[in-house]
């Protein structure tokens, strides 16, 4: 058995990306991680600091997966391309859940700026993904707006079809 703060990181690993931030409660995640409120408050301050921690994770298991998925593939182009095809794959793989970072951005105040400063240096290192992937920050940009645009279209629609639109469009904004 995993101990307490592993229990109550992969319960709110779940809770948080299924039901949302705001719908999880601590006392739910105190229940089914099977740990005493005098523990939970040990390894975690707040709530806010249970979801620094959460995005922490999962950022660094979207990478992982993103840079697994795209490394077969040689070009900078088929990188790119496979990186939207990475997003047809996590949609299969999490029932067209989204983003966790725009999920969690959506439910969060201004007066949560621990929070705020994961999502972006999430969405920075995305960007620094793509700028990696092509010599142009210009069509690095578009792509990474491309790839938001799709992925938030896809959850919204429980559908890949501007994922698959998206692709065509990279196919034409990048010459070889």
């Amino acid at each position: 058995m995993s101990n307490p703060k592993e229990r109550i990181l992969t319960i709110a690993l779940s809770l948080f990306h299924q039901q949302g931030y705001n719908r999880t409660g601590i006392n739910q995640i105190i229940a089914d991680a099977k740990v005493a409120k005098a523990s939970f408050y040990q390894h975690f301050k707040s709530k806010d600091e249970l979801c620094v921690a959460y995005l922490n994770h999962r950022h660094m298991y979207w990478f992982s997966e993103l840079h697994l998925f795209t490394e077969k593939f040689h070009s900078s182009k088929e990188k790119i391309i496979a990186s939207f095809d990475f997003l047809i794959h996590m949609n299969d793989q999490e029932d067209f859940r989204g983003c966790s970072f725009l999920n969690i951005l959506s439910e969060i105040s201004k007066d949560q700026p621990e929070i705020l400063h994961e999502i972006q240096s999430h969405k920075k290192d995305l960007r620094m993904f793509f700028q990696q992937l092509t010599s142009k920050i210009e069509l690095s940009e578009q792509v990474y707006l491309l790839f938001e645009a799709a992925l938030i279209e896809s959850q919204l629609f429980r559908s890949n079809e501007l994922i698959e639109r998206s692709k065509s469009i990279i196919n034409k904004l990048i010459k070889n």
